[in-house]
């Protein structure tokens, strides 16, 4: 290497040379223009960060201690003397919050230890476990399914977000999980420790269906969440992290060892001692959840009282509080409601125990047939047949009047497996098929308190109820009322205005023609005595009077008094369809258009019992939300005046007598009074009784579901059954009779006059309201005789002389010899109806053409 002088001045030239120096200064000039790039990058880059974070954080929802707790929760319903009746609960809602201090500690504590050891510690966000989950990933080649989130952020997410699970994409994820993050620091501030894992502990699933702690204690152990064990509260904490993959009923064994590792989270961070550890390690938990779950009966569908409860609720939030559907509903099935109903267990069970009784029916029981079938095929599609298809299959191929009652179940079914073997269904189709298969002749009943309007029971049919909100015959199914309209739409109208009294005679002197037709209506038993007193055409049902009466005090007259009385159903069109209306002459009898509901009837009849004063019908009396405010309140149910009292209590006088010696002496109680009237339609499809007595108020509906015939079977056996419910439900209480108000007056009239009697007058004592009954006297039937005619009535026989017009000297058999004496000689058979082919509804009693 040359150290000449020459060469080190030559270099010394080259490094100072201007070239050089230039070239120099560029490279640090870019050097230092790169750095400030990458610089400018990293802030613009963090600062774009930055705002995209704060737009995420920024649109998150705001939270407060009332929204993250847990919304969905089971509703309960009690008797009012608070005896548990039933739950509403839906699918992911049976949930029932417990408060901290009703929460062991030890199952508070498992919680923490297995998801959350810092939960006491950190502010909402766990640094120290997010930094863990990271490096657990990154050492696992990328599996980051080491879990960081806190309670907070879990209870964030399950009721901030439910909606996490339908995620699809990374920035779904990171920004729902941006925001969990700063809402959990924000609750963090507003809630205490406590608060936030008691909302935590009421939220989180725990399979099996159970949403919080206290169903899953039920659930597993049958117990409250406040009884549990060190080592049941292990295993349920243990449930949270997979609900399907720790189930301690069908994984018992992975649900064993996650419960340890929870026992073993609890034994390090000191929550208990060695001893406690090794005692709950050792318990044979398992075996008990097995017992448990088997001794735990199915979930039963609601019964008929509680599917009417549930729509009334609804109802009553949509038109009381404005809710739409869907709110009240979701209200109702998760909005952890307390009501307080009105039905009695006593009373139900005594119903339910005698609809349920086979001695209470005819003998010749029959079998109706629900059924639907949907088959669908390998390429998609789909055939829907309905029980009218398979109805006119077995009409087609049997000629059977009434194709869907069958002699048996086992017919029934058999006709169903030959109707599917005409379908063409092969092994790659898949079949949904419903079938309901009930005992015939159905019936509803309905008991209810008259003074308070409370529905006491309900029975919507008989044989197993396979379904919640199934077919509810005394709510849902409307059927002609035959007789039992007598009262209500002709005589309460025309005893309270139209100037009638129950002495008032009428001539039932032959079948009656209706108005613009050909077609009569004739009395049930076909006989005609002449002039009858409203008392006796009531006590006998008699066709005939009843039209008349309705006919003089005008059918608009007749079909106000119904409505007045609360029937829904009616109804009245003009215009292009003046045929259907029931502001007709046979609605007297019963013959209206759609039919009426049980419930709607027996709450006519009690407004009869209760003094002429309607009261609304009601299955609750109280509604509470969620934090025990007053949601609805049916403490004073609507009422109003329908007819006045003395109507109401001359009425129910004419019915003592339809129970004592009319048409319903089969329902006669032992031991109470009582008095309705009897109903009976066409070929007697339909039997009712709705009656009363000084405490309740009771309607009883028999029939085909399909409108079969009866008129081959007793008329007499929905009598039967009212009295066997009523003589029970009675059974403890004391002897009370009807009693007269101050605005009823008896007098004794003549029967032939109808003025007041004297002593020479065939006499009847009758009741009337005040200022209706007469105020002459009878002039008297003595006539002096000539002299000649004394002497031959001397030479007449004994039994020729007393030729009395009224031998039970008590006014209450009209013309015996015309057969007014007996009107059903079976005695509480009902009506007989009329054979009339060509009449529809309103029964034995005969209804115009429409």
């Amino acid at each position: 290497m040359n150290y000449g002088k020459e060469n080190l001045d030559k270099r010394k030239k080259n490094i100072s040379s201007k070239k050089n120096m230039k070239k120099k200064r560029v490279g640090v000039r870019f050097f230092k223009a790169l750095l400030i790039c990458i610089l400018l990058i990293a802030v613009i880059g963090a600062g774009g960060v930055g705002l995209f974070v704060k737009k995420i954080v920024d649109d998150a929802p705001k939270v407060t201690p009332a929204n993250v707790k847990p919304s969905d929760e089971t509703s309960f319903a009690y008797t009012e003397d608070g005896k548990f009746l039933d739950s509403f609960v839906q699918k992911g809602s049976n949930r029932v919050y417990k408060n901290y201090d009703e929460i062991p500690v030890n199952l508070t504590h498992a919680f923490v230890a297995i998801e959350d050891e810092r939960f006491y510690k950190h502010n909402g966000i766990d640094l120290q476990g997010i930094l863990r989950a990271g490096v657990v990933g990154l050492t696992s080649g990328g599996n980051f399914s080491e879990g960081a989130s806190t309670l907070t952020q879990q209870l964030i997410k399950n009721n901030v977000f439910p909606e996490f699970t339908e995620e699809k994409t990374f920035y779904d994820r990171l920004k729902r999980k941006l925001q969990e993050q700063n809402l959990a620091v924000e609750i963090e501030k507003q809630m205490s420790k406590e608060e936030i894992v008691e909302a935590y502990m009421n939220t989180i699933n725990l399979g099996q269906n159970c949403l919080g702690v206290q169903t899953a204690a039920q659930r597993y152990f049958g117990k409250d969440v406040s009884d549990l064990s060190l080592s049941e509260s292990a295993v349920i904490a243990g449930i949270t992290q997979s609900p399907s993959d720790y189930d301690p009923v069908l994984h018992p064994e992975a649900n064993e060892k996650r419960r340890n590792k929870v026992l073993k989270n609890m034994l390090d961070q000191n929550y208990i001692t060695q001893a406690e550890y090794e005692e709950a390690k050792a318990d044979n938990v398992y075996e008990r959840i097995q017992q448990t779950v088997a001794a735990t009966p199915e979930d039963k569908p609601n019964s008929y009282f509680i599917d009417r409860l549930s729509q009334q609720i609804i109802k009553d939030l949509i038109n009381r509080k404005q809710y739409t559907e869907t709110q009240a509903y979701n209200a109702l099935y998760s909005g952890g409601l307390t009501i307080t109903a009105t039905q009695d267990l006593n009373i139900q069970q005594i119903c339910d125990e005698e609809v349920a009784n086979p001695n209470n029916y005819p003998y010749n029981v029959e079998y109706g047939l629900e059924y639907a079938l949907t088959v669908t095929h390998p390429d998609g599609t789909s055939d829907n047949y309905s029980k009218e298809m398979l109805a006119k299959y077995i009409k087609d191929t049997r000629g059977d009047q009434y194709p869907l009652v069958f002699s048996s179940e086992d017919a029934a079914n058999q006709a169903i497996a030959e109707y599917k073997s005409t379908l063409g269904i092969t092994e790659q189709d898949t079949i949904a098929e419903n079938i309901d298969i009930t005992p015939q002749p159905q019936t509803s009943v309905v008991v209810m308190d008259q003074y308070t309007g409370k529905v006491k029971a309900i029975v919507g049919g008989r044989g197993e109820k396979k379904t919640s909100l199934s077919l509810n015959r005394a709510t849902d199914s409307p059927r002609q009322p035959g007789s039992c309209f007598k009262i209500l739409s002709t005589y309460a109208p025309a005893l309270d205005s139209a100037g009638y009294t129950l002495a008032s005679t009428i001539d039932d002197d032959a079948p009656f023609q209706y108005e613009n037709s050909t077609q009569y209506v004739e009395n049930w038993d076909k006989k005609y005595i002449g002039m009858t007193r409203v008392r006796y055409a009531i006590e006998h049902s008699m066709n005939v009077c009843a039209v008349k009466t309705l006919t003089d005090i005008g059918t608009q007259t007749g079909y106000d008094s119904l409505i007045n009385f609360g029937f829904t159903t009616l109804v009245n069109f003009d215009g292009d369809f003046p045929e259907y209306t029931d502001v007709a002459q046979a609605t007297a009898l019963g013959g209206i258009t759609q039919g009426v509901y049980n419930l709607e009837m027996t709450a006519a009849y009690a407004a009869i019992a209760n003094g002429g004063v309607y009261t609304e019908p009601i299955l609750y009396t109280k509604v509470l939300d969620h934090d025990g405010n007053v949601l609805l309140d049916n403490t004073e149910p609507a009422t109003h005046q329908v007819i006045k009292d003395s109507t109401a209590a001359l009425l129910t006088s004419a019915m003592e007598d339809v129970i004592n010696k009319g048409t319903g002496t089969a329902a006669r109680l032992n031991n109470m009074a009582a008095a309705g009237k009897t109903g009976t339609t066409e070929n007697s499809t339909d039997l009712w009784l709705s009656a009363y007595t000084p405490y309740y108020t009771c309607s009883v509906w028999g029939g085909y579901d399909s409108n079969k015939p009866m008129d081959n079977m007793d008329q007499a056996w929905h009598e039967v059954l009212w009295k066997n419910i009523m003589d029970r439900v009675h059974a403890d209480l004391p002897y009370k009779a009807f009693t007269m108000p101050t605005s009823v007056e008896q007098k004794t009239i003549c029967t032939q006059t109808g003025l007041l009697a004297t002593s020479t007058c065939p006499p009847l004592t009758e009741y009337f309201a005040k200022g209706t009954a007469p105020t002459q006297s009878c002039p008297g039937h003595y006539v002096p005789k000539k002299e000649d005619e004394k002497k031959d009535d001397e030479k007449k026989d004994d039994d020729k002389k007393d030729n009395t017009e009224n031998p039970d000297d008590g006014g209450n058999t009209e013309n015996p010899d015309n057969g007014g004496g007996t009107e059903n000689p079976d005695e509480g058979g009902g009506e007989v109806p009329t054979p009339d082919p060509g009449t529809d509804g309103g029964g034995g009693e005969t209804t115009p053409p429409a």
